[in-house]
């Protein structure tokens, strides 16, 4: 088996700062670690051994699970319409006695009340 060598090797050293500013550019504006890999011309497995080698140095959180973090916003209460008002119709109410009384739906319960047992004593 023959081998070609098709470019200059070159093998770069990368000092912490370096790699925490790579590492912890993955996820700003959207950035996937494979964009930033490509930008930076290094392989994706090499950021997430940067990152694992920050966190053993402890220059890079944990993440010893999810975090929470209040977030304060205020929701405009929901506001209900009134409802529209319904255009009051006719009601024919016959008594017992025979008689018959005519109202439209906006009158008071109460005043209705006294008026049916007016008419129905009368």
């Amino acid at each position: 088996m023959r081998g070609e060598v098709l470019g200059v090797e070159r093998r770069r050293r990368w000092n912490d700062d370096d790699k925490l500013a790579i590492v912890s550019s993955v996820g700003i504006d959207g950035a996937t670690v494979t964009h930033v890999a490509h930008r930076h011309d290094v392989t994706r497995q090499q950021i997430y051994r940067w990152r694992h080698e920050l966190k053993k140095k402890g220059l890079w959180p944990t993440g010893e699970g999810a975090v929470f973090l209040p977030i304060d916003f205020h929701i405009a209460e929901a506001v209900t319409p009134p409802p529209e008002p319904t255009p009051p119709s006719a009601v024919e109410l016959r008594l017992s006695n025979g008689r018959c009384l005519r109202f439209d739906t906006a009158v008071d319960a109460a005043a209705l009340t006294r008026l049916i047992r007016a008419v129905d004593a009368a």
